[in-house]
């Protein structure tokens, strides 16, 4: 009776995955959001590079707007906005995201889609006439490998603060 509870325990026990996940945690808190060319309303590509990996969000069209709000604006990911974390083989550059087409070389080496989560945009009428600034979050983000593993209520409190500027 003892051999099979050992060997029922040593199976359990060898038999179970914790799963392929290589992502503890994302740590995108030290990076500046960037985008490709002018900054205006109708910008919806935002990305943030941490050497060889970057967290993509594309907003829904006219989330952004030259105009103070008295509520929060939200987006649903994925089906408004989209967000990706990549990552590449080797050092990334904005030039990836801005050329057209992408430079041949970091090649990515994982893409993780978001299925689910909300963009919140809070706008405020900047200092100077004319300007806004727009906060991004980003809540309740899961990431999904496709493979059954999933980061999962992953908040992203600064995920860009910008500024845009009503076109004279």
């Amino acid at each position: 009776m003892k051999k099979y509870f050992l060997f029922s325990a040593l199976f359990i026990l060898l038999s179970c995955s914790d799963g392929d996940l290589q992502i503890e945690t994302l740590d995108f808190s030290t990076v500046a959001a960037q985008n490709c060319g002018t900054l205006t309303v109708d910008t919806n590509l935002f990305f943030k590079i941490n050497s060889n990996e970057a967290l993509i969000l594309t907003l829904a069209s006219g989330l952004l707007k030259n105009e103070a709000s008295t509520e929060e604006i939200t987006s649903t990911i994925p089906t408004a906005s989209k967000l990706a974390y990549r990552t590449f083989s080797g050092t990334v550059t904005s030039n990836y995201f801005c050329d057209s087409p992408p430079p041949a070389t970091p090649s990515v080496a994982e893409e993780i889609n978001a299925t689910a989560g909300t963009v919140t945009i809070n706008t405020v009428a900047g200092e100077t006439a004319g300007t806004f600034v727009h906060t991004i979050k980003l809540k309740d983000i899961t990431l999904d490998t496709g493979d059954g593993s999933r980061i999962t209520n992953l908040n992203i409190e600064d995920f860009a603060v910008i500024t845009t500027t009503v076109p004279q």
